[in-house]
């Protein structure tokens, strides 16, 4: 209901990784299916294991803008782009992405299927929920620190007795949502404060890792 998308690419070079790396990645499997802690715990062996990892956004405005489906195939393009070399095997989770010169693949339940996509998940995942546990900070009353923007009760029952914040998307199809008069003369990036999201992967993340990340799309 609320936040960014973000994607995230992984190049793992079977040839480079030793044993070592290999049992750490073992335990990958679709980041949904794991605990936070799990996740926070996978995500410096990806770093370590990875020859290559990205990560690309897509902002609230642009998922409104232009429809979250439309906007996750963009930043999954974006990422594929950006980390794969040449004669590497292009995997992508769920969706054939059109608008890609690169030849790749889709795989279906690819995270629970793929080493690489599995690894990307993770940091795709944490690299969300890191950031919308800072931005709580701004928006205390939505509950983001504990829901990460997703739907639950608490957070359908706040935006009923709060309206939404500049986070919330208004594309989003809930019922909580025809509670409110949303009036799409607001410009709401004039009241919302900016967080760049690299800050949040820098601050929170082991500064062994930080040099590993490759940059965003």
């Amino acid at each position: 209901m609320a936040g960014p998308l973000v994607a995230a690419g992984v190049c793992i070079d079977l040839e480079r990784i030793g044993r070592r790396e290999r049992r750490a990645l073992a335990w990958l499997d679709d980041s949904k299916q794991k605990t936070e802690e799990e996740r926070e715990e996978l995500y410096p062996n990806v770093i370590r294991a990875a020859a290559g990892v990205t990560v690309a956004v897509r902002s609230v405005r642009a998922i409104d803008r232009n429809g979250l489906h439309v906007s996750n195939l963009a930043a999954l393009t974006d990422c594929l782009r950006s980390v794969s070399p040449e004669d590497a095997t292009c995997l992508v989770d769920g969706f054939r992405l059109p608008g890609c010169e690169r030849e790749h693949t889709a795989v279906v339940d690819g995270d629970a299927r793929s080493a690489a996509i599995a690894a990307a998940s993770v940091i795709a995942k944490v690299t969300r929920d890191r950031y919308m546990h800072r931005v709580h900070a701004l928006y205390p009353e939505w509950g983001f620190a504990e829901q990460v923007g997703y739907s639950n009760t608490e957070h359908r029952e706040a935006i009923i007795e709060r309206g939404i914040c500049p986070l919330h998307r208004r594309s989003f199809a809930s019922i909580a949502y025809t509670q409110l008069a949303l009036g799409e003369e607001e410009d709401l990036e004039s009241v919302a404060e900016v967080i760049d999201i690299r800050e949040a992967i820098r601050a929170e993340a082991d500064p062994d890792d930080i040099e590993a990340i490759a940059g965003d799309g």
